[in-house]
C-alpha cells in the first residue's frame, strides 16, 4: 500500500493549481481516493510532485512525508498534538 502524500497543509496555489504541501492538482488528490486506483500510478504520481517542489519546499515535503510513512502521521498534525 502506498501512502497518500498529503503532509496536511492543504492550500492550492492559484496560479499552479499545485498544492503548497504535497504538490499534487486537485484532480490528482482525487484520483488518490479512488479504490481502482493503482500502486504504479501512485508511485508515478509521487515521482512527478517531488519533480514539481523545489528547494525548501520540495525538503519540508519529503522529511514530513518520509515522518508519515514511518509514524503514521505527518509532522504537522504531530506538532498540532503537541501544542
Amino acid at each position: 500500500m502506498i501512502i497518500s502524500p498529503c503532509i496536511s497543509i492543504c492550500k492550492t496555489d492559484p496560479s499552479t493549481g499545485y498544492c503548497y504541501g504535497c504538490g499534487r492538482t486537485n484532480d490528482e488528490k482525487k484520483i488518490w481516493k479512488l479504490e481502482d486506483t493503482t500502486d504504479q500510478w501512485k508511485k508515478r504520481n509521487i515521482e512527478l510532485i517531488k519533480r514539481r517542489l523545489t528547494g525548501w519546499q520540495l525538503k519540508s515535503f519529503e522529511e514530513s512525508y518520509t515522518y508519515k510513512i514511518n509514524n503514521g502521521i505527518s509532522l504537522f498534525k504531530k506538532n498540532l498534538k503537541n501544542e
